[in-house]
């Protein structure tokens, strides 16, 4: 009998190592994958051409990770078709943490607007980090009689419909402002759409359109060289490169919107790279190469993943609503 349980002993216990050996072996590729990236070069896809605030961002955020993680980290920029042709390519890309998307906040409206977008949000994309939010400013001709909100719809409720609004793109973070700013302010004003903010600046400038809504940097130059008047930011508080230029929530209680910009990768990538990702983003945010945004109005706004989750999904409900109110189509 004694022989019999000593086989049955023996039998038991290489079985469990056995079973042992297989769990590990198993998970070994996971562990190893997680310990290893990034093992190769890391693609950063922005999908607007170089150049801008998103780019000047994107570049240097994609030079602090390389530096970071000791593997090169490449910004990749492919424009074109209603800047969809970026996003396409990350969430066919394999999900392996190796090709990114770097994007402006546009980039959750794109589907809303238009059923033609060849991707969907929530179901192709992971999100990584929030990098920056981008304060808007309500820019206006200087010739125009008033110099602060209060003043511009008191003059847009005299002048019902007359009053004009450039936007740079339908469905942008400057639209969406805009259609907002109508509605908490009660004002009737035609919005005038542009194929990019340069030609909306020029024409603000010259006098053939009132007023245009957009990030801060953008207007800031003109400004400053006297070329137009910025009456009004949409941050929560006044706006460090524009500390005499008051909010519009200074006049319309609890007014803000921003434009911002947030990393991603495609759906099915790994938690750990998710997480290692969101971790050196919020590094560099930190760093003195990003610190100069900050000093150019830019709000760096390091978070977890969880966190960013559930902040691109209030913006989405919020996009959400001032699409289908205002019945902005593409």
């Amino acid at each position: 009998m004694t022989p019999n349980r000593s086989s049955k002993r023996r039998l038991l216990s290489a079985g469990l190592q056995f079973a042992l050996a297989a769990t590990l072996a198993s998970a070994a590729p996971f562990a190893v994958a997680a310990e290893a990236y990034p093992a190769q070069t890391i693609k950063v896809i922005i999908p607007f051409p170089p150049g801008g605030t998103l780019d000047a961002v994107g570049r240097a955020l994609a030079q602090r990770l390389s530096e970071q993680l000791g593997k090169p980290v490449i910004v990749d920029n492919r424009p074109g078709g209603n800047a969809t042709i970026g996003p396409v390519a990350v969430a066919r890309a394999p999900a392996d943490g190796y090709t990114l998307l770097f994007n402006a906040s546009t980039f959750l409206s794109g589907p809303m607007i238009s059923s033609a977008v060849p991707y969907r949000i929530e179901k192709d994309f992971q999100p990584i980090a929030l990098v920056a939010k981008a304060p808007l400013s309500v820019a206006v001709n200087k010739n125009l009689p008033f110099n602060d909100i209060a003043g511009m719809v008191q003059y847009a409720k005299a002048n019902p419909g007359k009053m004009t609004f450039a936007v740079g793109s339908i469905a942008s973070a400057g639209h969406l402002s805009t259609e907002q700013l109508k509605r908490s302010a009660g004002i009737n004003a035609l919005i005038v759409p542009y194929k990019g903010t340069a030609p909306a600046f020029q024409d603000l400038i010259g006098g053939q359109i009132d007023a245009f809504v957009d990030p801060v940097l953008g207007s800031l130059q003109y400004q400053k060289a006297g070329m137009l008047k910025v009456v009004a930011t949409t941050a929560k508080s006044r706006v460090a490169s524009l500390p005499d230029v008051p909010t519009v929530a200074e006049t319309i209680s609890g007014f803000e919107f921003f434009s911002w910009y947030g990393l991603w990768a495609p759906t099915g990538t790994p938690a750990a790279v998710v997480a290692l990702l969101n971790k050196e983003v919020n590094v560099a945010l930190k760093s003195e190469a990003m610190a100069k945004f900050s000093a150019q109005g830019l709000e760096l706004e390091p978070q977890s993943v969880d966190a960013f989750i559930r902040f691109q999904k209030a913006e989405m409900d919020k996009y959400q609503k001032i699409v289908t109110e205002a019945d902005i189509k593409l």
